[in-house]
């Protein structure tokens, strides 16, 4: 019955994206925001893109290939790397919340760990796990900083590339449906499950690729069930989408913004929608596989193309 429910949710969401075309951009008209980056970004677009931001970044389809496409779709332009990681804080509010009581227990129990040298106790496990799983994104964000100093308009986030990464996961998430054990719960987590999680997350670092998607898919190939490997990384995106939200906020903070009101409204709204993504998503994967996301992508991927080729979009 919930699993019904979750459907006509996403349907709903599809909905909304829609038809939010022609309000969003009838209020849009006539505003004295400047034209590009985070300061083109007023207060109606803000929620907007909270409402997409926090509705797919613990989805397995990329929030940030939606923060980039949708915006273009509907006309709006591409709000840009610094505002998409700082709106993250909203999702990271929205995570917390959620998984307070888990979070609190496993740092105890770490803790206490540590202090007996019981280094195979479970939650010592869970959090060695995170912590060493965050290290390969923070290595690779940092190499893409001094390599790739204009990232945000490099052709990693071209439409095309984000397209291609779309159906390129959706490929791998449906190989992990099939070949996956899914025997394995949260209570026969590893150090290593956290170290290659880790590693597949750092994927994510591409546009499209999802960073919900690659740690999910991971995470299957692995023997993880479902709601284990949705629930580990929701946990292990803690530290890295609170890292880069936390660098790209200091970074702008030393701009003159002007009114940051629109910047506010995006985290809350961001907040507030993932934590509803979150429950569902959890509640979800308790009885039904990844197919629906699979498809999902995979049309997503294919249609960016389409529209590429028929000049109905522009590749950038």
């Amino acid at each position: 019955m919930y699993s019904r429910k979750f459907f006509v949710f996403l349907s709903a969401v599809s909905a909304l994206l829609t038809v939010a075309v022609y309000p969003i951009k009838a209020l849009c008209i006539g505003t004295d925001a400047p034209v590009d980056g985070i300061n083109s970004v007023n207060v109606l677009e803000a929620i907007f893109l909270g409402f997409v931001q926090g509705m797919t970044e613990f989805l397995p389809i990329s929030s940030t290939a939606h923060l980039k496409v949708v915006p273009v779709v509907l006309g709006l332009g591409d709000p840009g790397v610094a505002f998409t990681a700082v709106i993250q804080l909203g999702s990271i509010a929205a995570v917390l919340w959620y998984f307070w009581g888990d979070l609190t227990r496993i740092i105890k129990g770490a803790t206490r760990a540590i202090a007996l040298s019981d280094y195979a106790d479970y939650d010592f496990r869970v959090c060695a796990g995170i912590v060493l799983g965050t290290i390969p994104i923070v290595i690779f964000g940092l190499l893409i900083k001094i390599f790739i100093p204009d990232f945000d308009n490099s052709p990693i986030r071209s439409l095309s590339a984000i397209a291609i990464a779309s159906i390129c996961m959706s490929l791998l998430l449906g190989l992990s449906e099939k070949i996956g054990k899914r025997q394995r719960d949260f209570e026969k987590l590893t150090m290593v499950d956290g170290i290659l999680m880790g590693l597949a997350q750092s994927l994510s670092l591409i546009p499209g690729v999802s960073r919900s998607g690659s740690t999910l898919t991971a995470g299957l190939f692995m023997g993880l069930e479902r709601e284990t490997a949705a629930r580990f990384s929701f946990l292990l995106g803690i530290p890295a989408i609170t890292l880069a939200g936390l660098v790209q906020l200091r970074d702008i903070l030393g701009q003159n913004l002007g009114d940051m009101t629109p910047l506010i409204a995006g985290i809350i709204s961001a907040g507030v929608f993932s934590y509803l993504a979150i429950a569902g998503l959890l509640r979800f994967l308790k009885t039904q596989s990844t197919w629906v996301f699979i498809w999902y992508r995979l049309a997503f991927g294919v249609a960016i193309l389409g529209a590429i080729s028929a000049g109905i979009l522009k590749n950038s």
